[in-house]
């Protein structure tokens, strides 16, 4: 798989937090990659830690997305918007494979398929507030 589509993979693990308990997650994450049938090894293993990653830091991701928003914070965020802005958050601030614009442009495009009309300059908006 290409970068671009073992993104769209970790968003959809992290948008599935916001509906489950954490003590769920992994049932759910063993029958989305059964779904994967054409997925690499490789490619589940990259999914997995990087999923994990972002979930163990989503305190501190949450906590600087409500510094950077104003009117904005986590709790009022549509979901879709919230997972990828907590995806993309990681990857500016702790993925060093992945430069902050290639971060941001993947965010805006995955807003472009899964959110509303809106979504992706909000995205973009709020990105733009974590670029140095």
């Amino acid at each position: 798989m290409v970068r671009s589509e073992l993104r769209e993979h970790i968003f959809k693990m992290i948008f599935q937090v916001e509906f489950n308990s954490m003590e769920d997650m992994p049932e759910h994450l063993r029958l989305y990659f059964e779904q994967l049938s054409h997925a690499k090894d490789s490619d589940l293993v990259y999914i997995q830690e990087k999923y994990q990653k972002i979930v163990d830091k989503l305190p501190e991701i949450d906590n600087l997305l409500n510094e950077k928003t104003t009117g904005w914070k986590t709790g009022r965020m549509n979901k879709v918007d919230l997972s990828i802005l907590r995806l993309a958050v990681y990857e500016i601030l702790w993925d060093e494979d992945v430069p902050q614009g290639v971060a941001i442009n993947e965010a805006v495009e995955l807003a472009k398929r899964f959110s509303s009309e809106e979504g992706p300059a909000f995205v973009n908006g709020v990105l733009a507030r974590f670029a140095s």
